[in-house]
């Protein structure tokens, strides 16, 4: 059995006996050492560098989690997965909606209806860019290498979004000279919801001597825990599914030519959110059903939601090598179609009480109006790089290369709601439905259309010499950017803007310097400073019908208002030690953020805004401990905290509203995160092992939004409607603490793997049920709901696995010839034929000498 705890961190000698060569062969030798049927101990090679290297070599703070690492926690998602990484935290929004961050870098909630917001973090498949702000895609964990978290800024090598850190899904490539596969299968039940379950599988086909085909496929099932009450009630209404897989073929024609073809797809289904509410326009403490079934693990709903995405990710990948540098060429196509349909009905009724009854004589009845706003998103986005990587073994190594990426992404939001226009028409008079529609269609209070045309263009660089016990790094990104958006909106909560071609450009340098000293092959210590950078954009206009004049006068500057690129500097030392089964890694770093795109809710506007914060900093310290104190044991500790706040203060009453103040803190992210995990396993027959996990996994507490630490915004002027009475107003509450708090997850897994390939495992996650409380959800500001996105219940399950085949039997050598038979004849020197053993005749004697030519006479 491998070691849990060298999974972490490793030194592996095939890459160290291998010369530098870039990034498509080196996966192949990462991806050949991280093999468990290899016999070479229990290293991972990685690739962050574009070189293949042990993380003990790779000169800044990386984890790397593996296959069997991703196995044994019985991971589904990334979020599952950064709740063991140091310094990596996921803010979860729903499915297919999480926000990732890296050491304490995060600006704050990016919800739904801002398209136009960049990433944080940096995420690829392999060589293909898939970051997308909310919507990265939350590809299935099967069949991967490795799950690899880069933290710091990587805008170097891998660019913009990559300004807290880089995450990247290694799948596993396609294998020459072996036939392979697993097939994988689950059953789970969790506690107060449903069954669920997944059927997979993956295969590895050499297609001749030159070329092999890999193909995954999944399908899975995830129970609901959530119940709903109201019109649209039911049990467990947030179950889902997720299938796709993806088919990868290798041809190598010659040895120094590499192209490797990939196409990807899933589709994505969820018939609810993991939303729990505490309060609800129509069922609160003002209403006949005093809001007392609301609550724990429960929901109101008008009509039932849905989120679906379809995604489409097809790359090519090619390199070829002379003399001592290879091309690299990475091309690559993103189409994506996502809904996110939501019951907005609480939104649409308290516009209907605050301000269209009060002041308008509108019908009360208009509240009881089932409402949909359906958010989509189609992009289509197209990625090219070009490299060249020196692949010598000498001391200076480098790489350079270019990058180029347009994107084009039309977002579009529709609030239908049937009989709506009959109301306002007969309260404010025929026609003036129609008149604010702006072009839309009717029954629709708010429509939206927002192409984003994205253009970016890239050169970078970077190049190492050793000196023998000290490295020295140097490299840089420069980038020019540009975007184009349109805004057109219409119907009667919108401002009917018709905005086109609104524009934002931007370019700029981003250097990184790193020195590394290694007194030994057990120990180095590096020193670090680098640049990353987020792009900017522009701002949406308020929803000026239903702003209050306070908001208006507040947030109405900053509409349509282009905000500028975050710029990050980061500084860090970093210890790294492995010797005799024990691994220590740490990292202190300090960064200072500038120009930090902050998202702001404007309250009673139903919209956001961003707004550039001068100055913040994050400064923290990570680390990752492993042991192997006996045989069978293995031991890891993980942990990280983080101190992340801003450091400017912005005039008042902004800074209460928005918590944008020197010294709060950064929203999303934890101070303090730590697992531990304790692997035990021993042989448990003549072919098989057994072995059981236990893990503690702690989260710190958060904030959703900077404003969330203000002790203003804790009280809610909430809105409220009576579907039994009609009666309808509003009150101001103390909702009390809007920190989101710290919570354990213990999770517990046994199994046994038989020699043979077969392994069957039980788990139970969140063993003690706990309910954590990821992400603050409110509608218009909280004043028509106000809940939590939470996480999974207690989960209990049983997976059997099956692998087979692995590397080829060496071809058996052909057989030796018979030795000839003896010639029955011999020929002689002289060219005489005679038979085997006579004796050839004697040659002839030499002829005489000739004779002396006579004297010449005397002359006389």
């Amino acid at each position: 059995m491998r070691s849990t705890a060298f999974l972490l961190i490793g030194t592996a000698a095939v890459a160290l006996a291998s010369p530098s060569l870039a990034q498509t062969t080196q996966e192949q030798v990462a991806q050949e050492a991280n093999q468990p049927d290899e016999n070479q101990g229990d290293e991972i090679i990685v690739t962050a560098t574009k070189r293949a290297s042990t993380i003990q070599d790779v000169p800044f703070s990386i984890n790397a989690q593996t296959q069997e690492d991703i196995q044994r926690q019985n991971a589904r998602t990334i979020e599952d997965i950064s709740r063991n990484v140091a310094g990596l935290s996921v803010q979860n929004l729903g499915p297919g909606q999480s926000q990732v961050s890296i050491r304490g870098v995060s600006a704050g909630q990016i919800v739904r209806d801002q398209p136009g917001v960049k990433e944080q973090v940096g995420v690829y498949m392999d060589e293909s860019v898939i970051s997308l702000s909310l919507f990265t895609p939350d590809f299935d964990l099967f069949d991967l290498d490795r799950v690899e978290t880069l933290r710091g800024p990587q805008g170097t090598l891998f660019g913009a979004g990559s300004v807290g850190g880089t995450l990247r899904y290694i799948t596993n490539q396609p294998r020459t000279g072996r036939t392979e596969g697993l097939i994988e299968g689950n059953i789970n039940t969790l506690t107060d919801g449903e069954m669920g379950g997944h059927l997979k599988g993956a295969v590895n086909l050499p297609l001749g001597d030159t070329a092999a085909l890999r193909a995954v496929a999944y399908g899975t099932r995830f129970g609901g825990f959530v119940d709903a009450v109201g019109p649209a009630d039911g049990e467990d209404v947030n179950d889902g599914r997720r299938v796709g897989g993806r088919v990868s073929l290798l041809w190598e024609p010659t040895p120094n030519v590499r192209i490797t073809p990939r196409v990807v797809y899933q589709e994505i289904r969820a018939n609810g959110f993991n939303r729990q509410e505490e309060y609800n326009f129509y069922s609160n403490q003002f209403t006949t059903s005093g809001g007392d079934d609301l609550g724990e693990r429960k929901q109101y709903l008008q009509l039932r939601e849905r989120f679906t995405d379809d995604t489409l990710l097809a790359d090519l990948v090619g390199s070829i090598a002379f003399g001592a540098v290879e091309l690299t060429s990475v091309t690559s196509y993103i189409n994506r179609d996502i809904l996110v349909s939501r019951d907005a009905s609480a939104l649409t009724g308290s516009v209907a009480v605050a301000p269209l009854i009060g002041c308008c004589g509108v019908d009360p009845d208009i509240a009881l109006l089932p409402s949909n706003l359906r958010d989509t998103t189609d992009l289509k986005q197209w990625t090219q790089e070009v490299r060249l990587t020196s692949t010598g073994t000498g001391p200076f190594e480098w790489v350079v290369g270019a990058f180029y990426t347009d994107v084009q992404r039309e977002y579009a939001q529709r609030l239908p709601t049937p009989g709506y226009d009959a109301f306002i028409d007969a309260a404010l008079g025929a026609g003036v439905s129609e008149a604010v529609s702006n072009g839309f269609g009717p029954d629709s209070p708010y429509n939206a259309d927002l192409p984003y045309d994205i253009n970016q263009k890239a050169v970078f660089g970077e190049a190492t010499y050793d000196f023998g016990q000290f490295k020295l790094t140097a490299g840089g990104r420069y980038y020019d950017f540009k975007e184009v958006r349109d805004f057109i909106s219409g119907g009667l909560f919108s401002n009917g803007d018709t905005r086109i071609g609104d524009k934002t450009t931007s370019n700029g340098f981003n250097p990184r310097v790193i020195g590394t000293w290694e007194p030994n092959r057990n120990l180095s210590l590096n020193v670090q400073a680098a640049k990353g950078f987020r792009l900017g954009g522009i701002n949406d206009p308020l929803n000026l019908p239903l702003c209050s004049d306070e908001d208006e006068d507040l947030y109405g500057p900053f509409t349509s208002a282009t905000y500028d690129d975050e710029t990050l500097w980061n500084y860090e030392a970093g210890v790294k030690y492995q010797r005799r089964g024990m691994t220590f890694n740490a990292a202190v770093f300090h960064s200072r953020i500038k120009d930090l795109q902050v998202t702001v809710d404007a309250g009673s506007c139903s919209s956001r805004i961003v707004l550039n914060v001068d100055k913040a900093h994050t400064t923290g310290l990570e680390a990752e401990f492993a042991v192997s104190p006996a045989v069978g044991l293995d031991l890891s500790l993980a942990g990280s905290y983080v101190k992340a706040e801003f450091d400017s203060t912005l005039p008042e009453p902004l800074a209460t509203r928005t918590g944008i103040r020197d010294g709060n803190r950064l929203p999303t992210v934890p101070k303090f995160q730590m697992a531990a995990t304790a692997t035990y396993g021993q042989r448990f027959s003549e072919n098989a092992d057994w072995y059981a996990t236990a893990s503690v996994q702690h989260v710190g507490n958060r904030y959703t939004q900077p404003g969330d630490q203000e002790a203003a915004n804790q009280i809610f002027n909430f809105l409220f409607f009576d579907p039994v009475t009609g009666a309808f107003g509003n009150s101001t509450r103390d909702f009390g603490s809007l920190r989101l708090p710290s919570y354990n997850l213990v999770n517990l897994s046994g199994g046994i793997e038989w020699d043979s390939g077969l392994e069957v495992v039980a788990y139970m996650n969140n063993a003690f049920d706990e309910n954590p409380l990821l992400s603050l959800d409110r509608e218009r500001g909280g004043r028509a709901r106000l809940g939590y996105n939470i996480g999974r219940p207690r989960e209990i399950g049983l997976t059997l696995r099956q692998s087979f085949g692995g590397a080829a039997p060496a071809a058996l050598a052909p057989a030796p010839l018979p030795p000839p038979l003896p010639p029955a004849t011999q020929t002689c020197p002289d060219g005489t034929v005679v038979e085997v053993g006579a004796v050839c005749p004697a040659p002839p004697p030499p002829p005489p000498p000739p004779p002396p030519p006579p004297a010449m006479p005397e002359r006389g």
